[in-house]
């Protein structure tokens, strides 16, 4: 018992914060914006502790049930934590730009940032890293798809008509989504694997790695979501108050929940690639770039179309640029089943440009 309480300190810390920070949190907000913007800060961390935990628990299912089927609970681990932040911050009012901004932040952010620094970093090591390219290709098109349909034409849909589109997209969504689900754990589940060398795995102590117990995994991991709900609220409050006339971008909001969700995928990744399995990269990275769009999307239409009050989805003229831009990069660097160090800066120059962008308010 110890031992596992010992190796659940970051959530057990998330629980402390939680316990704190409700009863105290109109005193957070009540002594000034840097009060309330430290205490936002300190809520974020403890909401990204949080999330790593879930994401190790859902990466020890990952393990114990092998791709595909692995890298989908770690994506859609990542999503629900993302999806229950923005409702949560949504129903408090915030910019009905948010849900956008951070679909928008997200893909720059899993493709650019994560599968730009993981094969920067595992070319740098390894030279070419092999991978199968049916599963880049699967993902490329069914993301430009799924944000052309949810983010582009919105743009032209005239504003009496924003229910029945939303309807529309909802259903788009959903039967792409049954699709790709039956592909990749069906008949096509190949396109999502690729054979690597075995390796045994062993502890430090030099014996066989523990068995993974599976019902502790998952309620942890349900438990992981739901402290991650009760600080959300909080956060978005804090964070509100404290950023509130301090002429910061618009986006840093949705850059924070993209972040958010994105921080376990990170170390993933990483680990991935220095280990020389790109395969791994490439299905966390376009995985959670289109689960985040294909799963989100008609959540939060459906909350619109719940609320009467609907959300901003076109992208602005610059998003679209850079979505395209990135998508257009990916498709010429996973064509042909390798990845080289060449590719991976191309992809990190485009979002330390989307870092820029920010910063200058577009």
């Amino acid at each position: 018992m110890l031992a596992l309480l010992n190796q659940e300190k970051p959530l057990l810390l998330a629980v402390l914060l939680a316990a704190l920070a409700w009863p105290l949190q109109g005193q957070l907000l009540g002594h000034g914006h840097g009060v309330a913007l430290l205490a936002g800060a300190v809520l974020v961390a403890a909401i990204i502790c949080a999330s790593m935990r879930v994401a190790q628990h859902a990466e020890l299912l990952a393990e114990k049930v092998g791709d595909p089927y692995g890298t989908m609970i770690l994506t859609l681990s990542a999503v629900l934590v993302e999806v229950l932040i923005l409702a949560i911050m949504m129903s408090n009012q915030a910019s009905p730009t948010l849900v956008r901004d951070t679909i928008y932040s997200a893909v720059m952010l899993d493709i650019n940032g994560i599968l730009g620094l993981a094969a920067l970093m595992g070319g740098l090591k390894h030279g070419e890293q092999s991978y199968n390219d049916d599963s880049a290709r699967t993902y490329s098109v069914m993301i430009m798809t799924a944000m052309g349909v949810s983010m582009v034409v919105p743009e032209f849909i005239p504003r009496a008509d924003w229910k029945l589109y939303s309807g529309f997209t909802i259903a788009a969504m959903v039967v792409l989504y049954a699709l790709f689900l039956r592909m990749q754990v069906g008949p096509h589940s190949y396109f999502f694997s690729y054979s690597y060398p075995q390796k045994k795995r062993r502890d430090p102590q030099g014996g066989t790695a523990a068995p993974v117990n599976k019902v502790r995994s998952i309620a942890i991991l349900v438990s992981g979501v739901v402290i991650i709900g009760l600080l959300a609220e909080v956060m978005s409050h804090t964070l509100d108050y404290g950023l509130e006339g301090s002429g910061a971008p618009p986006v840093l909001m949705a850059i924070v929940v993209a972040a958010i969700s994105a921080a376990p995928e990170i170390l993933t990744a990483l680990r991935a690639a220095l280990a020389n399995r790109m395969q791994s990269v490439v299905n966390i990275a376009l995985g959670a770039s289109l689960s985040t769009v294909i799963l989100t999307v008609p959540l939060m239409e459906a909350m619109a179309l719940y609320t009467g009050q609907p959300f901003q989805m076109a992208m602005t003229p610059v998003q679209t640029v850079m979505i395209f831009i990135t998508l257009i990069v990916s498709a010429i660097n996973l064509n042909d089943g390798e990845t080289n160090a060449i590719e991976g800066m191309t992809h990190f120059v485009l979002f330390a440009t989307f870092i820029m962008l920010a910063l200058l308010g577009l």
